[in-house]
């Protein structure tokens, strides 16, 4: 089957400048960490990639680690870009990240110049690229000076192997470190991927005289992309009336366990979910438009498994606006113990 793009993919989709930069990425962007690795169904894959780029969607994020097993989303995601995108290159920003263990052995691990920059000519490798337009340190390593993983960042970008450079999970303290010796290398921080969701809010929270990560992310002129903003689905419907057998907290190589899905939390996305409902949205509609609210956020990642699932959350565009009685409704709900 030939795939021909929307001719109208632009018309919809909004987009926000990533920070300081000159770049602008769509409100909602695809995360390949699920469901497109060689476990998956290929045919169904590519069907969603074709759909989030008619939507406008023009983002596509991915890690050497993803899959499973690790590396074949970028192989699957390499193939699509052969059959279906090679004219459109130029219209995708593509972004892929090395900081989690991929391989045995002391060098596949971490953050080291050794691993990103061996790391990063693989991940071009399967997804037959020249460069690409993100690379991301994936975490932070305590073992390893900040100097030498800023400075694989900053020579990726001087070998012209990634356009820009970002960083994931960082803390705050450490991000405004990085960001200052990237700019000593000549090359700026672009974008921060942290996980970030109603039910995870660790980068709205300063402690002392120390700023939040937002606030950092803000002042140094860093785009922001929140991964995980469902929290592996517990804030949608999916689970307000259990566990159901095909779901994420059954699957053996997920993230999400039965032991994360607490009561508490289903107690909580309940009350939530009345909030949305008045809304005339889902509650996953409504989890990513209380992170778009916020003007410091550029794009929200979403992994989704069906063609369907990601126009729900496209949905999500139609209504980004809050009244203050929501708001405080909602942050009354999340702060009750």
């Amino acid at each position: 089957m030939t795939y021909n793009p929307s001719d109208n993919r632009y018309q919809e989709m909004k987009y926000r400048r990533c920070g300081k930069s000159g770049i602008r990425l769509p409100e909602i962007s695809l995360g390949l960490w699920y469901n497109f690795g060689s476990v998956d169904v290929f045919e169904n894959f590519r069907k969603i990639i074709w759909r989030a780029f008619d939507a406008g969607i023009t983002h596509f994020d991915l890690a050497n680690n993803y899959g499973p097993p690790p590396g074949s989303a970028e192989e699957n995601f390499g193939i699509i870009l052969n059959k279906d995108f090679s004219s459109y290159r130029d219209e995708m920003i593509i972004s892929t990240k090395a900081g989690w263990e991929m391989w045995p052995g002391p060098y596949g691990d971490f953050g080291s110049r050794k691993y990103l920059l061996s790391s990063l000519e693989q991940s071009l490798k399967r997804m037959n690229l020249d460069y690409v337009d993100i690379f991301y340190s994936h975490r932070p390593d305590p073992d390893t000076p900040l100097e030498e993983t800023m400075g694989a960042l900053a020579q990726a970008v001087h070998q012209g192997k990634a356009l820009y450079v970002g960083i994931s999970s960082y803390p705050a303290d450490i991000t405004k470190r990085a960001s200052a010796i990237l700019k000593e290398m000549g090359v700026n921080c672009l974008i921060h991927q942290p996980k970030y969701s109603m039910f995870n809010r660790w980068v709205e929270v300063g402690t002392g005289r120390d700023q939040s990560l937002l606030d950092v992310l803000e002042e140094t002129g860093i785009g922001c992309i929140p991964f995980s903003p469902l929290e592996q689905g517990l804030l949608t419907d999916k689970y307000l009336k259990g566990i159901p057998v095909d779901s994420r907290a059954y699957k053996p190589h997920g993230f999400l366990k039965i032991e994360d899905v607490t009561g508490q939390k289903i107690l909580k996305a309940g009350k939530l979910n009345e909030i949305a409902a008045k809304r005339d949205q889902s509650l996953a509609q409504m989890a990513i438009a209380w992170l778009l609210k916020d003007p410091r956020i550029t794009s929200v990642l979403v992994g989704v498994s069906s063609v369907k699932q990601l126009d729900d959350n496209l949905k999500t565009l139609n209504n980004l606006v809050f009244s203050e009685e929501e708001l405080k409704k909602i942050e009354f709900i999340l702060s009750e113990k």
